[in-house]
């Protein structure tokens, strides 16, 4: 999440008991803006790849059943992740149950699993929410795994704009 300025300040959050604390950068108005939601401020989180994930690799990544939860970084790595991106898009509601921290290029079409570019606090609130981005990301890697959309083009949509990309994938 981008950051600027000299003063930072504290965020402590509770989650299931456990107190989170962040440095969470300047004491002033949000970094990152909330004008596109229900997609994320591209200049905050433009989205990256993992680059084990190629059209020629889907075989033995994407395309296997539980794949993957072999490359979910754990919720002790996101969840400060989330704290510092509530922050950083200025939410005023800073419950952290609200917001998915999630991957805008998702890890089903190998997106980078623990690039902070592309982890964003999605909220579960609003229309289209958080639950509405799972469908269409499970809908568009399986047509990249049964040969219906390029692995690229799957990417370029969702990173576009994933509200858009099973029309512009033509699965829609």
């Amino acid at each position: 999440m981008a950051t600027s300025g000299m003063a930072a300040t504290v965020l402590t959050l509770t989650v299931g008991g456990i107190v989170l604390g962040v440095t969470a950068g300047p004491a002033q108005a949000s970094t990152c803006s909330q004008a596109n939601l229900p997609l994320p401020d591209s200049s905050c989180t433009p989205g990256t790849y993992n680059p084990d994930v190629t059209q020629s690799t889907i075989d033995t990544t994407i395309c296997v059943s539980g794949w993957t939860s072999t490359i979910r970084p754990p919720t002790s790595y996101t969840n400060p992740l989330k704290v510092q991106g509530i922050a950083d898009y200025g939410y005023s509601d800073t419950d952290l149950a609200d917001y998915e921290e999630d991957h805008l290029i998702p890890l089903e079409l190998g997106g980078a699993p623990r690039d902070p570019e592309n982890l964003w606090p999605e909220p579960h609130y609003g229309s289209p929410t958080a639950y509405t981005k799972d469908g269409v990301e499970t809908k568009l890697k399986n047509a990249v795994c049964d040969g219906r959309v390029t692995l690229s083009a799957a990417r370029t949509a969702i990173q576009t704009d994933w509200t858009t990309a099973l029309e512009v994938t033509g699965i829609g």
